[in-house]
């Protein structure tokens, strides 16, 4: 007897339909094609068991069992509970009319219990998007998958309660569509409020943040990089039902960790320096999301940039460009979204203080600071729009009671600026901030009249800028305007643009 049970696997952020087909015939053997991986030719085993458990079996007849499409690769324990109902269906032992109409996807331990499961999300929108009627999944997993409308998702927390389920014995518990929360706050980082002095800097963060511009901040140990980096993510506007769907899909194919409904607050990712080039951007012979997609719309931190290697930074250059990681293997393309604010920080050299005034040479000297700000390469630095020096805090003021601006303050300018980008970008697609404007879009809202356009004009000739860090400028200065309310770009927001170029000034490295 032949029976079919809809699964699904995933492919990228996304997820493929999958007919687990298994033919029962007079024989012997247990036969398992369709490109399975080891996960799931030792299914077999947690099968038998887990259904040895509720008084079922699996028959001794030679059983064919086929994953369609056959040229798709699978993986994941995750196909245990389409199996084990498409052997109970094609052996007689369950009889169900609505097994047809829903989506299967389970792990299976040896006692029957069901186990979480990588991808909900996208899951459950390809089994909508199929026509389905609803998708059956490990409970855990059920919250996750709830928020996809108009899809009857059950969750269920072990083989027997999914049998009597389709038998039509006794009802699953349905997952409801959980009331969409006040959109992320940016409470739960750190508040700008504790930071004493750092006014320039926090000034150059709240710009960053308002038109999603990448960061890099230079400065000697014990400066507050690290602290105000950490703040960012909290004075980041909100982020959009799109933005957030995106998000929670490449974290539940990551991660497979489920949360109640979708994720919220922007993603803040800090890999250590001795990351490899594989898990920052993506890729391995299961191809899983990197970092950069980890932080795809939130912030990604590279703390103490120069110590990470050189061929990891480089991987970098593209997804900066094209916010998003094309991997290519010889049998598959995919493509991950990685559109994150980088904000980097590094000392001035191996001491971390030369350069500085106050501060020690500690044995340094122009040679050394050369050496260690060539390992950042040129067209990497091109790609950050903000260089900004930070200074140790003077005491008087890391003394000080006197408490600044808060997170929440800020970031109410952040997110009027933002309503302004969104309303200019309105007909653009994929375009949601000054970060992310092409040349065609620079020249339409970035420009100057002949006094401004004058002043970037002696700037470019005197720092001997590339055309990207013309581009650069004109992004930044446009989001200071913004952030003034003010249509036109002065000399004023230009000026400031100008100075948030520290590292293509000649004579800043002494």
């Amino acid at each position: 007897m032949l029976s079919k049970i809809h699964g699904s696997a995933l492919y990228g952020i996304d997820a493929t339909p999958v007919t687990i087909e298994v033919n029962i015939d007079p024989g012997v053997g247990y036969h398992l094609v369709g490109l399975p991986d080891n996960a799931i030719r030792e299914s077999n085993y947690r099968i038998a068991s887990a259904l040895s458990q509720i008084g079922y079996r699996i028959p001794g007849k030679k059983i064919t069992i086929n994953l369609s499409p056959a040229d798709l690769r699978k993986e994941g324990a995750c196909y245990d509970l389409p199996l084990a109902l498409g052997i109970l269906l094609a052996s007689g032992q369950l009889l169900s009319d609505i097994l047809p109409n829903y989506l299967i996807m389970g792990e299976l331990s040896l006692d029957g219990q069901l186990q979480p499961i990588k991808g909900a999300l996208p899951i459950a929108l390809a089994a909508r998007k199929n026509g389905l009627k609803g998708i059956v999944l490990p409970l855990a997993n059920a919250p996750e998958a709830s928020v996809v409308k108009g899809l009857e998702v059950r969750g269920a927390s072990n083989l027997g309660e999914v049998i009597e389920f389709f038998k039509g014995n006794a009802g699953l518990q349905r997952a409801s569509f959980p009331r969409i929360p006040s959109k992320g706050s940016g409470s739960g980082f750190p508040d700008f409020s504790e930071v004493r002095g750092q006014e320039t800097v926090k000034r150059c963060m709240e710009i960053a943040a308002a038109g999603g511009h990448n960061l890099i901040l230079i400065g000697p140990p014990g400066s507050g990089k690290t602290m105000l980096a950490r703040r960012l993510p909290g004075i980041l506007p909100p982020m959009s039902l799109e933005e957030a769907l995106e998000t929670t899909k490449i974290h539940s194919v990551a991660t497979g960790a489920s949360q109640p409904g979708l994720i919220w607050e922007r993603p803040y990712r800090n890999p250590h320096h001795t990351i490899s080039d594989i898990a920052l951007v993506g890729g391995g012979s299961y191809p899983q999301p990197g970092e950069i997609s980890l932080a795809h719309n939130g912030v990604l931190f590279l703390d103490e940039l120069p110590e990470f290697k050189k061929n990891v930074l480089e991987v970098l250059r593209q997804p900066l460009e094209d916010r998003c990681i094309t991997i290519s293997r010889s049998r598959f393309t995919i493509t991950y979204p990685s559109s994150f604010m980088l904000v980097a920080s590094m000392n001035p050299s191996p001491s971390g203080f030369f350069n500085f005034p106050g501060s020690a040479d500690r044995g340094n000297n122009p040679m050394a600071m050369h050496r260690y700000m060539n390992r950042i390469s040129g067209p990497l630095l091109d790609r950050i729009d903000i260089h900004l020096e930070v200074n140790p805090v003077p005491f008087d003021e890391i003394s000080s009671n006197r408490q600044g601006e808060t997170s929440a303050q800020i970031r109410k300018r952040v997110v009027a600026a933002r309503e302004l980008q969104l309303k200019r970008f309105d007909a653009e697609v994929g375009i949601h901030s000054n970060a992310q404007m092409g040349p065609r879009l620079i020249r339409r809202y970035g420009t100057l009249k002949t006094g401004p356009r004058n002043l970037l004009k002696k700037a470019m000739e005197r720092l001997e800028l590339s055309a990207r860090a013309y581009d650069r400028i004109l992004k930044v200065a446009r989001t200071i305007a913004d952030l003034d309310r003010c249509r036109t770009i002065t000399e004023k927001h230009l000026s400031e643009a100008i100075q948030y170029r520290n590292l293509d000034r000649e004579g800043w490295l002494g």
